[in-house]
């Protein structure tokens, strides 16, 4: 029997070990392996951000959390075709952890280098990526008990709470009896540390991945095991934890590090503002019938408000002389 786990502990624990030893796209699909044009788009993004910083001869192509690798090899093509220069200039780089995921990345882009974390990164003036990574970071909940809280800890499959502080967010002073209030302490520690990296070498980050534009009180921990939803708390290692991003908090810990902040912005408005639907009518229109509506609906799988197009976000990050960046437009 396994004593008390704080939840930040228990979620950090029980997804090392599903990430070690599961196929994580057997549970889910991202948008990378939704449409080959999302990765497009985010390789030319970043060719962008890479002429804003001066078109530096050598530069990291950053990824964290880079699932299969498609993202990133779809990324590399655009980029050959479209800026050839920034491919020739682009030293390929990904954080993962897992053995299993290097593997399938390296099946697919052979040239990348792989990091354990941020701070292993090379020096050096960067432009990185990160889709769906930051709602797998472990998360703290406090939950609201008369005029005091508690803080969720997990115990034998289920919750227990101990007497905490009141928590640091924007919402806690308003909260009902029983509101539950997330903190993303894990989430707001990368963006910390990519804004100052940034700030000192210059760059940009291109932040996707679900929840609100506000920070609000709620419970968004959730499970997902063998493609359906799960008890979180139960069999940690044998399902996938996330939690909604609070894009807010990360928007304010970001500008605290002296970066500027672009967004957040709902993900359809922004990949329509690159070209999302050009490019994929382009596209169908070289392939059979079949295969070009399922391109087409794949587009309007990720950028349609009732799909994906609006709980998805995207916050940009970058060095405070850099021009203004494209998808984030009035």
């Amino acid at each position: 029997m396994r004593g008390a786990e704080r939840l930040d502990a228990f979620m950090a624990r029980a997804n090392a070990a599903y990430y070690a030893s599961h196929d994580p796209f057997a549970d889910f699909t991202t948008a990378p392996e939704i449409s080959q044009v999302f990765g497009e788009l985010l390789g030319l993004w970043a060719g962008i951000a890479w002429q804003g910083m001066g078109a530096p001869a050598r530069f990291l192509l950053a990824e964290a959390g880079p699932g299969r690798g498609s993202l990133m090899a779809d990324a590399l093509r655009a980029l050959a075709q479209a800026l050839p220069a920034c491919r020739a200039a682009a030293a390929v780089a990904l954080i993962e952890t897992s053995p299993r995921l290097r593997a399938a990345q390296a099946a697919r882009v052979p040239e990348a280098v792989w990091y354990d974390d941020l701070a292993a990164l090379p020096d050096g003036p960067c432009v990185l990526l990160a889709n769906e990574f930051l709602d797998a970071l472990p998360i703290r909940q406090f939950r609201r008990q008369g005029t005091g809280w508690q803080e969720h800890f997990v115990q034998d499959g289920g919750f227990l709470t101990r007497p905490a502080p009141a928590p640091d967010h924007p919402a806690a002073a308003d909260a009902a009896d029983g509101a539950i209030i997330e903190i993303g302490a894990a989430a707001q520690d990368f963006v910390r540390a990519l804004a100052q990296r940034l700030c000192r070498q210059g760059g940009a980050a291109l932040l996707i991945d679900y929840g609100p534009e506000i920070s609000a009180a709620g419970d968004s921990l959730q499970a997902l095991r063998e493609g359906a939803p799960a008890d979180p708390l139960a069999d940690p290692g044998r399902a996938d934890l996330t939690a909604h991003v609070d894009f807010a908090a990360l928007a304010r810990v970001a500008r605290a590090a002296g970066a500027a902040v672009f967004g957040p912005v709902p993900q359809g408005k922004f990949l329509a503002a690159l070209g999302l639907f050009q490019r994929t009518d382009r596209l169908a229109r070289t392939q059979p019938p079949g295969r070009a509506m399922a391109l087409l609906d794949a587009a309007r799988r990720l950028a349609e408000p009732d799909r994906m197009g609006r709980l998805f976000k995207v916050l940009a990050v970058c060095h405070p002389a850099l021009p203004p960046l494209p998808g984030f437009e009035p």
